[in-house]
């Protein structure tokens, strides 16, 4: 959408923003007549900046005296906020003051290994899938009551939250929602696209969802894990990579289970990153509460056909369809950090032909038929850490950035009283 259209469609305020670490919607609200072409200063200690407001001490960032990054509108993704008069959002790349592109900008990063696949002659198509719980103001869920999964209108959603949300967000490729497992949990899936650009949409989503619920008086999280007595929030990604001619480069009938060696490969990286992997696809101390058996979130490094015990289960379409859909991702994870970790580790499977275990049969969640994952996020942190071949593809400056704020949040917690502690031990001890 130019410029002048959307000054005949009324709009008179640019929304330009783009993610720091962690997935939080970063921006500024921009006159259209003032729209900047050369870019939008920044403090680059916004990608730092914890949930509690404090500034993570990563190298580049206090100790550079808190620099300024430029952070560059990209007008291909210029849209019109449907809930919002005169307002369009615009996505935008960051930058350092001399034009190079910012190493830590989770957009970057997947630019990067987009750029990597690009080597190997292949194109990452992703279909996200999103879940998140509904809370109302005092705390309590939204529309309670066991049994609601798949259920549909008002019995499950009294307020037509679900519907209201999905129409609002047609422009972003919303396919379906339903009602999830929980009570006043939800999920919302979007349509196939190229990586860069699914990422763009699940981040828009994301921060879109919880705008919406805002409006209504009501606060919409992607936290992995926020009750003790439900399940939690995942991200599940489909992923399949086209060749040159845009043929589906997964799929090859003559081949056991209908999967080409490439496929056989892309899994072969998944599962031998996986442990890395956990650290950005389950990238919060709450996100390791959501495993555990019977929790259908996988904490095993298995895979399997249309097997959603698995880590990675392949669904039973071939031909254009064929994919993986990897479950390990959780609803906190920044989709474009987690969609690119995902590139990073098919990639790695693909160029060294890295061969995946047996397939897994039956229900899962036996830690003597597959290895565990890692629990914690200091494991998984260790992990990704010790995953050298990840970090080249993601970037060392990155990488190094990712490790110092996220040993940081393990640091404050291993610090911090719960209410867990004070029920257990205040009484009687």
């Amino acid at each position: 959408m130019t410029v002048e259209r959307l000054r005949q469609a009324g709009v008179d305020i640019v929304r330009i923003c783009y993610s720091d670490l962690i997935g939080v919607e970063r921006g500024k609200d921009v006159f259209l007549d003032r729209l900047p072409e050369h870019g939008l200063t920044f403090c680059q200690a916004v990608y730092y900046t914890s949930p509690q407001a404090d500034v993570v001490p990563v190298p580049g960032g206090l100790d550079r005296g808190l620099p300024d990054i430029v952070v560059k509108p990209d007008l291909a993704t210029l849209a019109v906020l449907p809930w919002q008069e005169g307002v369009a959002h615009c996505l935008a790349d960051a930058y350092w003051p001399d034009g190079r592109p910012f190493p830590e900008d989770p957009r970057q990063v997947l630019r990067g290994a987009v750029a990597r696949l690009g080597e190997l002659g292949l194109t990452a198509v992703a279909g996200p899938e999103l879940e998140y719980f509904l809370i109302n103001p005092d705390g309590t869920r939204y529309d309670g009551g066991p049994g609601n999964v798949y259920v549909v209108g008002n019995k499950g959603d009294q307020g037509g939250h679900l519907i209201a949300t999905m129409r609002a967000l047609k422009w972003l490729g919303v396919t379906m929602g339903c009602h999830e497992f929980s009570p006043g949990q939800f999920e919302i899936n979007l349509t196939h696209s190229e990586a860069l650009d699914a990422a763009d949409r699940a981040f828009r989503l994301k921060s879109a969802v919880k705008e919406l619920a805002r409006r209504d008086g009501l606060n919409a999280t992607f936290m992995a894990r926020p009750f003790n007595d439900e399940g939690g929030s995942g991200f599940h990604v489909h992923l399949s990579c086209l060749d040159d001619e845009g043929r589906n480069v997964f799929d090859d009938p003559a081949s056991p289970y209908g999967l080409s060696r490439t496929a056989r490969h892309a899994i072969g990286g998944v599962i031998a990153h996986a442990p890395a992997l956990a650290a950005l696809l389950n990238p919060t101390i709450n996100s390791y509460k959501r495993f555990g058996p019977d929790t259908l979130a996988p904490w095993l490094n298995d895979w399997g056909l249309d097997n959603r015990s698995a880590m990675i289960r392949i669904p039973p379409e071939r031909g254009d369809a064929a994919r993986l859909e990897v479950r390990l991702g959780d609803a906190s994870a920044n989709p474009y950090l987690g969609i690119a970790a995902l590139l990073a580790a098919v990639y790695l499977g693909i160029r060294d032909k890295a061969e995946p275990p047996e397939p897994l049969e039956g229900y899962g969640y036996d830690p003597e038929r597959s290895p565990t994952l890692p629990m914690t996020l200091p494991a998984a942190l260790d992990a990704f850490e010790a995953d050298a071949e990840l970090a080249e593809v993601l970037g060392k400056e990155f990488t190094a950035a990712f490790l110092s704020y996220k040993r940081d949040e393990a640091e404050r917690f291993s610090r911090h009283v719960t209410d867990w502690e004070l029920r257990e031990y205040a009484y009687h001890l």
